[in-house]
Order: C-alpha cells, then structure tokens, then sequence
C-alpha cells in the first residue's frame, strides 16, 4: 500500500499566507489515489496556514474523489454529516477476493478465469438493493475492546467483527468486460463498498475484490465542487483560497436559513434564545449575518423560540 503521510512532514511549503483573517468554511476535495483521508487533511493545514481542519467521511487510499473538508469554526458542523448518504463509481474484478476486499490487498486463494456476464452480475447487484447485514471488512477501523480491527488483522490476530445494517440505495451494473465489472451505487453512512464486491464474488463463486473506487457524493457535496491540491496550492500562493470555499448557503440545504439583523446577532453572541416567528415549524435554522457569514445553527425550543445550538462567531 502506497503511503504518502510521512513525506508530508519534510516538505517545505512556499505559500505566502496573506489573510489577515482565520480561515473558516467547508473546502471540497478531489483526493488523489495513494493518500489516506489523514494525508490530505495534514496537506491541507500547511496549505492554509490553519490547524483546525477535518473531514466528513473517511476515503480508503485507493480511492480517489470527493473529501469535504470543514475549516476552522466550521468544525463543529461535522455531527451534522454523521448519517450523510455517499456515493460512488466503480470497477469490480472477479476471479478472486483479496484479505482487505480491494485491490490493495493480498489475493486470498487461488485464481479463476472468469468471463463476466453484464445479466448475472445485474441479478446480484439488485439483491443487495435496501437495507442488509453487512460485515465490515477485517482491515477496517472498526474497533474490537478499543483497537481497531487492522490493527489486529497486520498481525494475523483473529478478528471478530459484527454484521452491521447499512442501506443500499442504488447498486447499478454500468458495464462488463471480461474479469471486470463497472458499477454505480448510493450507500448509507458506514458502507463498506469493498464488502459489497467480497460478497458479490461469494455469491459468483469465483472471488472478487474492489478494483477502482471513486467517491462522487458526499450528501451535498460533489465532484463539481471538488479541487485538486495542486489547484488549492496555486489560490493558496496568489492568497485567493476564499473563492474555493463551498458557499455557506449551500451547506446543509435541508435547514432553513434566516438573515439576522444587529439585535438579533447581539443576542446570539450572548447565546439568549432568539424569536424567529417565520420559522416556528422548523426544528433546527442556520442563522447567517449578510449572505455568506453563518454566525449560527439554532434549535426550536417552543413556537417561535430558538436558542443557538452552535455558534460560530
């Protein structure tokens, strides 16, 4: 497995940092094949100059594509993108499993010949459609009496995981050709999309594991939205990281948002419970000071009361 994490640290970064204020907001992400989401995320804070950075939803490091990064105050939006839907593109390879279920790993057994069939691989990618019972690969972070089950798995230990129920919104079959097969899906929060390649090759017969895997959603977040390093280096250097920020208005789109005036800011600040009569039916409302400062998420008490539930000013 190719790790980039400790050249990380001896690179020397020429990034004139010219703002003047923090940094804070949501920054999206194309995450380069080879990086742990870590990686990325430890790029990002020399980059920025800014050392509050994490990112919802971790992506394994063969994966490439959308890493939704939130920045400074906006840490404390990540319990929101908890339960968040991702989805994905992808390659499956059959003729045998791997001990990690993706292309990373080592082949467990020995090798078939295999000449997929686009209608056979259909049939069974649409019996895992709707919620199962999934065990989490062995080489995961799910933890086992607080270590995680990888940890375990390098040193050939047992690992006794649990099934787990996900939801499988959409397994769609794009493509096949010889050994290999292209597949689109939309997963629930804590989907293992490598396990759905394992156990599709158990139901085949012939092993398989995940080949490719591109992450092209994370709830609201998506590719469109995305920027490579490289691209957030060079707005970096020419001091325009701003114009790369996910716009505020749009993040957590299901919450209404109000603008509040001076009287209202002052008592956020303060954190006394606000009247928002026009918003008496919603249970949480994003309050923002002009278009794109969010001051606030703010949670109904009763009628038209709201008392700030995180404040980010």
């Amino acid at each position: 497995m190719h790790r980039v994490g400790a050249d990380l640290t001896n690179q020397r970064l020429n990034v004139h940092d010219t703002r003047s204020m923090p940094l804070n907001g949501v920054m999206v992400i194309d995450k380069p094949a080879g990086w742990t989401s870590h990686d990325v995320v430890s790029r990002m804070r020399g980059l920025l100059r800014e050392r509050s950075i994490g990112h919802l939803g971790t992506l394994d490091p063969m994966a490439t594509g959308v890493l939704p990064l939130v920045i400074g105050k906006l840490t404390r939006i990540s319990q929101f993108y908890e339960d968040s839907e991702k989805a994905y593109d992808g390659t499956i390879r059959f003729g045998f499993a791997t001990d990690t279920y993706d292309a990373d790993g080592d082949p467990v057994g020995e090798a078939q010949i295999v000449q997929v069939k686009l209608e056979d691989v259909e049939r069974l990618a649409g019996e895992f459609v709707g919620k199962i019972q999934q065990m989490p690969p062995a080489f995961s972070a799910k933890k086992i009496k607080g270590v995680p089950a990888y940890k375990l798995a390098r040193k050939k230990q047992e690992v006794e995981l649990q099934p787990v129920e996900v939801e499988v919104l959409e397994f769609a079959i794009t493509g096949a050709e010889g050994d290999c097969c292209g597949f689109r899906c939309r997963v629930s929060s804590g989907t293992y999309v490598r396990s759905l390649a394992h156990e599709i090759g158990q139901q085949m017969g012939c092993g398989a594991h995940l080949a490719s895997l591109r992450r092209t959603q994370v709830a609201e977040f998506g590719l469109a939205e995305a920027h490579s390093l490289d691209e957030v280096g060079s707005a970096a250097a020419q001091g325009s990281l701003e114009i790369m920020m996910f716009h505020l208005r749009r993040v957590l789109p299901g919450i209404p948002s109000v603008t509040a005036d001076d009287e209202t800011l002052g008592k956020i600040r303060h954190g006394c419970a606000v009247n928002l009569a026009e918003f008496s039916g919603a249970k949480l409302v994003k309050v923002f000071a002009g278009q794109s400062d969010l001051v606030c998420l703010a949670s109904r008490v009763a009628g038209s009361l709201f008392h700030p539930k995180v404040v980010l000013i």
